[in-house]
């Protein structure tokens, strides 16, 4: 990456003061330093940076690009480093997380350990999951609840993570693998493979078999999602995932999914966060890692 904190101050300072010599002295730098800086951002683009000959100097809209990141960069920069060089800030830096998604510590742990990459002041915490925990999020007990469920309330802010598609998980040779999509009614006889989960919580249930009048044959319950697929390549049941755990599970071969339902079954993943919270950098940062 070429472009630094040193080019877009420059740009900045350029634009401030319509003059090389007035921004080498806003910035102390000599000119010849600053002069420096300009033309090697214009070797590398192979643009020129400021017109020529005009009086006050303007820039070129190649200039004018790095301007606005400058604008938008430069402000950030200079209010994290605010932040971080005050010690009350850096001591009281926490993020404690619960989760209303069970199948959430697949992602869960690998993001945690980048987000430590750049915040490895701020005091970490994954609470045991658990579903109705918006109440600990009021209370100060959490930080942040990833949740599937947004509700209203004045002190609570839902920042959308990401979308995703329910779908059923099914063994190659099981009949049902010929159908393009799936049906309530084509659950009726089968045994079907979720997490620890109670019905009332899961939108295979509440979203799919429940307003069709259907129930299955069984349910049969795992902690671990390796061992669901497992069991599904097995035969021993078929398993409603979402498509994002299929993703970045290592699913043994001879396994196939399908859409639920004429549309699909399709759901969003939020970060819950107290509106106070929502503008922390460190809770900034989690959730754009998060919904990436």
């Amino acid at each position: 990456m070429f472009i630094e904190l040193r080019h877009l101050r420059t740009l900045q300072a350029l634009s401030e003061t319509g003059s090389l010599a007035a921004a080498a002295r806003k910035l102390h730098l000599t000119q010849s330093a600053l002069s420096h800086q300009l033309r090697a951002l214009e070797r590398y683009f192979e643009v020129p940076m400021v017109r020529k000959g005009t009086r006050p100097l303007a820039l070129t809209p190649a200039g004018e690009r790095l301007l606005a990141l400058a604008r938008t960069v430069l402000p950030e920069v200079e209010r994290a480093e605010r932040e971080l060089s005050d010690p009350e800030w850096s001591a009281s830096a926490r993020l404690y997380l619960t989760l209303e998604c069970h199948a959430c510590y697949d992602w869960l742990l690998p993001l945690l350990a980048r987000f430590r990459e750049t915040w490895s002041a701020v005091d970490i915490d994954i609470r045991q999951a658990r579903f109705e925990a918006l109440p600990d999020l009021l209370t100060g007990e959490v930080d942040l609840v990833v949740t599937s469920d947004r509700s209203r309330h004045r002190s609570l802010h839902f920042a959308p993570l990401f979308a995703y598609e329910a779908r059923a998980v099914l063994a190659e040779s099981h009949p049902l693998a010929r159908l393009p999509r799936i049906q309530p009614h084509h659950l009726a006889g089968e045994t079907l493979i979720t997490y620890p989960v109670p019905a009332s919580r899961l939108d295979v249930f509440t979203r799919f078999l429940d307003p069709a009048g259907v129930a299955p044959a069984a349910v049969r319950q795992s902690e671990l999602t390796a061992v669901i697929l497992q069991l599904v390549a097995s035969r021993r049941g078929v398993a409603v995932l979402p498509d994002w755990v299929l993703a970045s599970s290592v699913c043994p071969p001879g396994l196939v999914s399908r859409p639920l339902g004429r549309r699909g079954l399709h759901g969003k993943m939020y970060a819950a966060l107290r509106v106070a919270d929502a503008e922390l950098p460190w809770v900034r940062d989690f959730v754009a890692l998060a919904s990436r």
